[in-house]
């Protein structure tokens, strides 16, 4: 009877390519977008191809996160109109890559704020540029502002209608994130994500679901739940806590605390911070989680060394092809894990491709976050392919 060989068929040796594709070629940062004529040598790219755009892949190149965020939310809201122009946007601080990852929930429904960040003294000229382009036009959800100022980030002018969640350390702002959230809801989540406040790489993926979801991210140490974060949790009434990380970074003793506070709680987690995030971009139960184990599906792609990237990202988590955050650890090769886990979802066609299903995937940062060769692997791996059919004897 014919036997359905999946494109992922020759795991092996696809990893042996793939390592030595994305562990070569050129080192050099990729070229700025520019307009190019057919005469010019460098043509190709300065047009971007293929460091900002492949088949597949499409790159966000910032050369650091305050950039990446004003051009995810101008990918977000092109504000080349009236609706597709913002209500809010959320200004969050660099300072503090916890704060910006908190924000993130206000990304997510209902305000669907996209974040830009800032140091606290003065706006960096990306984000100025982007508040001018972007012109928020009210959210009625957050009191009619036009911004939502989280954290340590400058004063805006007199004109500007704002709104304010400040707290000097991260477990009152990310409760002081969540009663903004929750007021402009009308009610709190059903779901809480609880992360570790002193490993990001561990918790990043927490921000693309918040965006998608509207559920808040808390923090937590490794010696037990602050009273902030308490206080929080039980503000949502019995809420399904979702612990994010190993046991290494969130111990047992601290998820017995946060079991006493009312709600089931559920661990999450991976080894690593690469099989961290393949965990969560794979889990799902009756009402939470990606559960993307099968083709057909937008993802996001960082770099664990620029945390504050998940927070400029996740408004690509909660619009357009909604893709989990998925985690590269350095610029290359590919992660063996992460190449697996694209094999496995990597789409397949029979007879036409025009009637398959298409992964497309998002890469946060230059060349000096994620290589050029580690985006020629993951176009490769995002790439649908032909299903092969043997017979097999009975």
């Amino acid at each position: 009877m014919p036997a359905v060989v999946r494109p992922h068929a020759a795991f092996p040796l696809a990893l042996v390519l793939l390592a030595a594709l994305a562990g070569c070629g050129s080192n050099a940062k990729p070229p700025p977008f520019a307009p190019a004529s057919g005469k010019s040598k460098q043509a190709v790219g300065q047009l971007g191809v293929p460091t900002v755009a492949t088949k597949n892949t499409t790159r966000i190149a910032g050369a650091d996160s305050v950039a990446d965020a004003a051009a995810v939310a101008q990918a977000v809201y092109p504000a080349q109109s009236p609706d597709t122009r913002p209500t809010a946007v959320v200004l969050a601080p660099t300072a503090d890559w916890r704060g910006a990852l908190a924000a993130s929930v206000l990304g997510g429904p209902p305000i669907h704020a996209p974040i830009l960040l800032s140091p606290a003294d003065k706006l960096p000229p990306a984000t100025d540029q982007a508040l001018r382009t972007l012109r928020p036009t009210g959210s009625a959800l957050a009191g009619g502002a036009t911004v939502v100022r989280v954290g340590a980030v400058p004063k805006l002018p007199a004109a500007t209608r704002a709104t304010d969640a400040f707290a000097r350390d991260p477990f009152t702002l990310a409760a002081a994130i969540d009663r903004v959230q929750t007021a402009a809801a009308g009610k709190p989540s059903p779901a809480v994500v609880v992360v570790s406040a002193n490993a990001p790489a561990y918790a990043m993926p927490a921000a693309g679901w918040a965006a998608r979801s509207g559920d808040p991210i808390l923090f937590v140490t490794s010696t037990g739940v602050p009273a902030p974060t308490k206080q929080a949790i039980r503000s949502h009434q019995g809420a399904h806590v979702y612990v994010l990380g190993p046991r290494s970074v969130i111990p047992t003793a601290v998820e017995r605390q946060l079991a006493t506070l009312g709600g089931p709680v559920t661990r999450i987690s991976g080894a690593d911070p690469v099989a961290n995030a393949i965990a969560f971009a794979r889990y799902r139960d009756p009402t939470f989680g990606w559960g993307i184990r099968d083709p057909g599906h937008g993802l996001v792609l960082a770099s664990t060394r620029r945390p504050l990237d998940a927070a400029a990202a996740a408004p690509l988590s909660g619009a357009g092809t909604y893709g989990p955050l998925l985690l590269v650890e350095r610029r290359a090769p590919l992660p063996p894990a992460l190449a697996a886990y694209l094999l496995d979802i990597q789409p397949g066609y029979k007879g036409d491709p025009t009637r398959g299903v298409y992964n497309h995937g998002w890469l946060i940062g230059d060349g000096s976050a994620i290589s050029v060769p580690t985006q020629a692997a993951i176009d490769h791996l995002l790439e649908i392919a032909p299903v092969k059919t043997t017979t097999t004897t009975p």
